[in-house]
């Protein structure tokens, strides 16, 4: 068995683009999240917040013939890829276009303009605003394809658009494929486009924020109060790396990948299961060989949905117990869906390498139904520890675990 260590990390979010603008806002418990205008002409959507990207620009380097493959879920992935590859030092180096590279990523779902000009055509029977790329644009596996194009990556590609696992399951399949030796290099993570659909998704089943004269006071995970989930966007990307290859080119490493768990819940499209997020989690500590005691701090999902936080906070309480601390950066972000498990990663590894541990924004009393766990609210913690969880799960009853170690 290989050991697989991050070589390049890099996000965009609603909070800026690189870990000091992301922290300090963070520090600061100053969220991304606003009042969505644009939406108010939806007149059966409730929720009015979101987390959107609003200041992202494609580099001006890139080209014309570059850009027509990609909507801006894909021009976000690949963005992040490219700052992931420098902070790597592999950008423009050849050996990624040699088979060493491949990609695993996923988004929820394709760009929505062109979703909405096929939806047209069906709709109107007209192809207005169609043409040889549209499809690219909008399929399912678009950020991944659009990644390995754009960079000539010709080593694997595994799409991973699982909704909110997607970047989870991203570095969890990449961490596999190095692991079991198959190659050494691998551009892993998820990206997502805001989308009033995927706001309109959550709001059917009276799971969105209503606190829309207030943005800055949701989502609140894990918080008695809390009234439902907010949508954002971003994108996150690491390079993995096999460890004596890292080692070999001199690359500076932020942290090691020591264990991946994922299973399905098997029961339910939307409804959470207990017993299998404790099982992902025990599958992640299983392939690191650690027991639950080595795990200093477990980054949760926390959607601030009720469902959501209940199981996922009882399953980590039952496998950890009540001194666990945890926190959700969602509360700062939104639910970023296909991007979330991927920029979590990000977090996770900045933290641990930081000794500071960023609270859950809009916590002030934990839901008395959620777990007995160690909360972080108010301000970020000062703790050191060797190893981090982070958790993600997704509709489909799809679960994810990932477990990071302090690279000395």
């Amino acid at each position: 068995m290989k050991r697989v260590v991050v070589t390049g990390m890099a996000g965009i979010t609603s909070l800026g683009s690189d870990w000091t603008s992301i922290e300090a806002s963070f520090s600061a418990s100053r969220s991304g999240i606003r009042y969505m205008s644009e939406w108010d002409r939806f007149g059966e959507l409730n929720t009015r917040l979101a987390g959107p990207v609003d200041d992202f620009a494609v580099p001006g380097h890139w080209t014309r013939k570059q850009l027509r493959s990609m909507g801006r879920v894909s021009r976000m992935a690949v963005a992040a890829s490219e700052q992931a590859l420098r902070d790597a030092g592999l950008l423009g180096d050849p050996i990624i276009r040699d088979g060493r590279m491949g990609t695993a990523c996923g988004s929820s779902t394709g760009s929505t303009e062109d979703i909405k000009a096929f939806g047209n055509m069906l709709l109107n029977s007209v192809a207005e605003g169609l043409n040889a790329n549209s499809y690219v644009r909008m399929m399912p596996h678009t950020t991944a394809a659009n990644i390995s194009i754009f960079f000539g990556l010709t080593g694997r590609l595994i799409p991973t658009s699982s909704a909110c696992t997607s970047g989870s399951q991203g570095i969890g399949y990449a961490y596999e494929s190095i692991k079991f030796g198959r190659l050494p290099l691998m551009l892993a993570g998820g990206a997502e486009e805001l989308c009033p659909t995927e706001a309109m998704v959550f709001d059917a089943l009276y799971a969105t924020s209503l606190k829309n004269d207030a943005p800055h006071t949701s989502p609140s995970p894990y918080d008695a109060g809390r009234d439902g989930l907010v949508i954002g966007e971003g994108a996150g990307m690491l390079v993995l790396e096999e460890l004596e290859h890292a080692l070999a080119r001199g690359a500076h490493i932020h942290a090691e990948i020591v264990g991946f768990g994922s299973n399905a819940d098997g029961a339910h499209s939307t409804r959470p299961e207990q017993v299998t997020m404790r099982r992902a989690m025990e599958l992640a500590l299983q392939d690191a060989g650690l027991p639950p005691e080595a795990i200093g701090y477990v980054n949760g999902h926390g959607t601030a949905t009720e469902q959501g936080d209940i199981a996922e906070t009882l399953a980590t309480s039952e496998l950890f117990g009540p001194r666990m601390p945890i926190s959700s950066q969602k509360s700062f972000l939104g639910h970023t869906l296909g991007a979330c498990g991927a920029l979590e990663s990000w977090f996770s590894i900045e933290m641990l390498n930081r000794d500071r541990y960023i609270h859950t924004l809009n916590l002030q009393t934990v839901d008395p139904q959620c777990g007995a766990l160690d909360y972080l609210s108010g301000a970020p913690r000062v703790m050191s520890h060797e190893y981090v969880m982070n958790n993600n799960f997704a509709f489909g009853g799809v679960n994810t675990s990932l477990i990071f170690r302090r690279w000395a």
